[in-house]
């Protein structure tokens, strides 16, 4: 069975990426749950998300967590 995938939006309106739902999901959660307590720099967030998703996750996690994070900031 083929990977279900998803098309991101960028907030810019710039064309988004077409992304594994599972890998999407992933990191969506993880940047939500380092988001709890307070805002981060974008350097403490992809450091928290690299430290948190370390040998969990196949695939560069700065390029996907980049991609999920513009989307969900295009959809607020």
């Amino acid at each position: 069975m083929a990977e279900e995938k998803i098309i991101t939006k960028h907030p810019l309106g710039k064309t988004g990426r077409n992304i594994s739902r599972q890998k999407y999901d992933t990191l969506k959660r993880a940047i939500l749950s380092v988001l709890t307590d307070r805002e981060l720099t974008h350097t403490e967030l992809f450091s928290r998300l690299n430290k948190n998703l370390k040998r969990k996750f196949s695939g560069n996690i700065s390029c996907y967590g980049e991609t999920v994070k513009l989307d969900l900031e295009a959809k607020k």
